[in-house]
């Protein structure tokens, strides 16, 4: 499999024959609504096995391989060429797939209202062959230590039907917002969380999630210690019932990280006392905020290499967005928020508004600007293959786990052919 971006001029006619492949694949791959109407810096999966090479000025067949992962000597036999001949500048290599890393995947998926949407479970029918985890969001906290749980609809059916574990998510949530005095108050008394456990336990046996996952965010600072040993009162008794723990942690680079979200979360305790956690990281371009990178590479780097001082890399998922934003220009604090959107209505706006799509190398993600027909400027940062792969290739350089998606029912194709194309996804049903 390959990425390609496109250029000026370039047809997916001009693009298939290049890449040996047909355009109805292509179509079909990338969901393309307009063949016709491509994007200037869109990118596109080509779906092949391994991909292919065009030499460059200065190129040989050991610093091709060397840059590409493969030896030489594969590159000269699979391709016919003798190590003694020059490369001509324009040849077209073919270069085999890499082996597949071992990984875990989990993608949350968050029903509204009384109901699961029919799009919403036509995302997760999609999902559910290329994730460990199928995560409904979420099942929220009630002051007498009950818990008020999302409707649920085909979901469990659909994660059975493609052995993806069910995880059971347990949040702080009230009213909609993270309540850090509903933490508190269920923190500090061990006869709600008794209860609290018993109907965690209750739940997940009529259900049948394997793993249950606590997401208790904006916590007081003072009620870490407290937090830490509720995890090691509930690790006791979940697994005693054979499930699995896990934890959602807030984005720190460092243990004493200032600021309500942060310093409840002990990055070292979590990765003593559960089996894996998720780390948030993304929303560093959030929609309240100034436009940029969702989830800017060096900053999610930077969190990870931070976790892998206070835990195993066997335990950490990274977190990753499955969305962009568009904001309105001149950003003003306070202001209008930025409206979400999928990595597909990225790219269907940009052709729309007949712009091209950049690409940030520091940050790893694509944007692009546009004026609407009101006059006001805009700027949108999204995903896109490029973006993906360069996480995948960190989860595969840092020996990760594997990642977990916020969230599902935000079309992005390329994403789940790129999970295929990189991991072997663990499956603990099979």
């Amino acid at each position: 499999m390959q990425i390609h971006v496109v250029n000026q001029g370039e047809s997916l006619f001009g693009i298939a024959q290049a890449y040996s492949t047909r355009v109805e694949d292509l179509v079909r791959a990338n969901e393309i609504p307009d063949p016709s109407r491509l994007v200037v810096g869109q990118a596109l999966v080509i779906p092949i096995v391994g991909m292919f090479y065009w030499v460059r000025p200065g190129d040989s067949l050991y610093s091709i391989g060397q840059r590409l992962g493969v030896s030489y000597l594969q590159l000269a036999q699979i391709n016919q060429l003798s190590l003694e001949t020059p490369l001509p500048v324009g040849l077209r290599l073919y270069i085999p797939p890499r082996p597949r890393v071992r990984a875990e995947t989990n993608a949350y998926v968050e029903p509204r209202g009384t109901e699961v949407s029919e799009a919403l479970l036509q995302d997760s029918r999609r999902a559910a062959p290329y994730l460990t985890y199928l995560a409904p969001f979420s099942y929220e906290l009630q002051r007498d230590g009950s818990l008020k749980g999302p409707p649920l609809g085909e979901l469990p059916s659909i994660a059975a039907a493609q052995g993806a574990t069910l995880m059971m998510v347990v949040t702080n949530l009230e009213g909609g917002q993270f309540s850090a005095e509903l933490g508190s108050i269920i923190l500090n008394d061990e006869e709600l969380q008794n209860r609290l456990l018993d109907e965690i336990l209750r739940i997940a046996r009529e259900v049948g999630y394997r793993d249950i996952h606590f997401d208790f965010e904006f916590l007081p600072p003072e009620d870490r210690g407290a937090y830490n040993r509720f995890l090691r009162k509930a690790a006791e008794r979940i697994r005693a019932e054979g499930y699995l723990i896990s934890t959602a942690l807030a984005p720190k680079t460092r243990a004493d990280q200032p600021g309500q979200w942060y310093e409840a979360h002990d990055y070292r305790a979590h990765g003593e006392i559960v089996d894996f956690v998720v780390l948030m990281t993304y929303e560093w371009g959030y929609s309240g905020g100034p436009p940029m990178a969702v989830s800017p590479i060096g900053p999610v780097r930077q969190v990870i290499e931070y976790a892998l001082s206070e835990m195993p890399a066997s335990k950490i998922m990274m977190g990753q967005n499955l969305y962009g934003y568009d904001w309105t220009l001149p950003y003003v604090p306070g202001g209008e928020y930025a409206r979400a959107l999928s990595p597909q209505a990225a790219i269907e706006l940009a052709r729309d508004q007949n712009v091209a799509i950049q690409y940030d190398f520091t940050a790893q993600a694509p944007h692009f600007d546009y004026i609407d027909e009101q006059g006001r400027a805009h700027k949108v940062w999204f995903e896109d293959a490029r973006s993906i792969q360069a996480k995948f290739n960190l989860i595969k350089e840092l020996g990760l786990r594997g990642i977990s998606y916020w969230k599902l029912g935000l079309p992005f194709p390329q994403n789940w052919l790129l999970i295929a194309e990189n991991f072997e996804v663990v499956k603990h049903s099979q």
